[in-house]
């Protein structure tokens, strides 16, 4: 197979691919992650209901975003174990297959959740502020397949080690969007609807730039060449069976998320679910590090696993959990330490100013999530790159949605401990199921390798 230097580098030493790779995905993370954290500021200066409303349809929308991630890791699995492979044929077939694969679920997600999002906003507790979430979350859905496909699509690119046109795009959406921001929201008096036209539209150019690399400058090591596309139903399989369960797992912790405003509204009210809508997001943002580095996992592991090369699969595993653990200690602690100074900025209207105590000790204490997530995230990715996607989602089921609800569920409302009870047991089945994880693929790698060679 014809190697170019991106290809040389994913096919190399998995600590240097991971290297490479996971600091300009942190990267194009970070400015995504900000850019909804600006969006948080400005919509924050409309007063605590608009805010709200953004925690009722974030669940939702990173739903969305769940599934633009998940086909993303599904096709880049596919396409990585071809080029381990030497099977360079395949992997452009199977970049073809994964574009549209991309369309046909974007116009279904469209389709669903502009008939349910009403319902689903009534079954979440969002009565109070339910015009607020209609007016962001129907401009949101209506633009789903700008939103959903750029991930996708940069899915194909990390698989062949293109880094920079994967993330890219993907940073550019968000540079746009928190331009957009204020001029939408407060310049032409959007409002809400503002917001969400401007996260809508950075993402449009971003695809179209992913295009005119791919159709028109035709200079990416993946072929879109449709003259030699092969229908195949087992690729399109291939990529949902890591695809799906990827998704699912974002639905997972949207729902959680869901459960969790819902549980907070009983003990707090809104004022609550604005606090954890704005603590959260920050704390999302000290989770890039090790989300980053899990990304950058499922291409090296799916090429190790493809090239049958398992030594190098739990080589990945453990350096990067290693090294994003390092990262999160160091990200923890800077929380820790500015959480005032970063509750401020959500609370610098005078409508909001009652929420900067109630974030910043949010912040102090949810910034130990952080410390979890490198085992969590690393195994599950690593999972998905071997093409073991409902593996990934069930030990993900059972941390977020069985060991976390329950824990939240016990302190906050059986011990009585409300609000506090419920960030305390977060935290504590997040631990417990995130260790649970790594164990699992610690496991799953020796098996790989025993299998290889039974004397070991």
């Amino acid at each position: 197979m014809e190697k170019n230097k991106n290809i040389e580098m994913i096919t190399g030493d998995p600590k240097n691919a991971i290297n490479k790779l996971s600091l300009p995905i942190i990267a194009s993370m970070f400015l995504i992650f900000a850019n909804n954290i600006i969006d948080s500021i400005w919509v924050a200066g409309l007063g605590t209901e608009p805010l709200a409303a953004l925690g009722y349809i974030t669940p939702l929308f990173m739903i969305l975003v769940g599934f633009g991630n998940g086909l993303g890791a599904g096709g880049n699995s596919l396409i990585s174990r071809y080029i381990g492979a030497k099977s360079r044929h395949s992997a452009n077939n199977a970049a073809i297959h994964n574009l549209i694969l991309s369309i046909i679920v974007s116009l279904i997600i469209t389709i669903v959740f502009l008939i349910f999002l009403k319902p689903l906003l009534e079954l979440m507790g969002a009565e109070t502020v339910l015009n607020y979430a209609m007016d962001y979350g129907f401009i949101i859905f209506l633009c789903t397949i700008t939103l959903l496909m750029p991930p996708i699509v940069g899915g194909a690119f990390r698989a062949e080690g293109d880094i920079k046109r994967a993330t890219l795009p993907i940073a550019l959406a968000a540079i746009i969007n928190m331009i957009l921001d204020p001029i939408f929201i407060y310049t032409l008096n959007l409002g809400i609807k503002g917001a969400a036209l401007a996260t809508a539209l950075g993402p449009a150019i971003s695809l179209l730039l992913m295009f005119y690399w791919i159709f028109i400058k035709k200079d990416t090591y993946l072929s879109y060449n449709f003259k030699d596309f092969h229908n195949d139903y087992k690729m399109y399989k291939d990529i949902l069976v890591v695809g799906i369960p990827a998704s699912l797992e974002q639905l997972v912790l949207s729902v959680l998320t869901i459960f969790v405003n819902y549980m907070l509204t009983i003990v707090s009210g809104p004022i609550a679910v604005a606090v954890y809508t704005a603590g959260w997001r920050i704390v999302n943002i000290g989770m890039l590090p090790a989300i980053g580095v899990g990304t950058a996992a499922i291409s090296v592991a799916g090429v190790a696993y493809g090239a049958r090369k398992y030594e190098n699969l739990r080589v990945t595993a453990r350096y990067a959990v290693k090294i994003a653990l390092i990262a999160s200690i160091i990200v923890c602690i800077i929380l820790n330490v500015f959480s005032n100074q970063i509750a401020f900025i959500f609370s610098y209207s005078e409508g909001s100013a009652q929420l900067e105590p109630l974030i910043s000790s949010f912040l102090q204490l949810m910034c130990l999530f952080i410390l979890y997530v490198p085992f969590g995230a690393s195994a599950g990715n690593v999972f998905q790159g071997v093409g073991k996607g409902t593996t990934s989602l069930i030990l993900t089921t059972f941390r977020e949605f069985i060991l976390v609800l329950i824990f939240a569920y016990l302190l906050g409302f059986t011990f009585n401990m409300g609000e506090f009870g419920i960030y305390c047991g977060m935290l504590l089945g997040g631990g417990i199921g995130s260790l649970i994880c790594y164990a699992s693929i610690e496991l799953y790698i020796n098996k790989l390798i025993r299998s290889q060679n039974p004397e070991v």
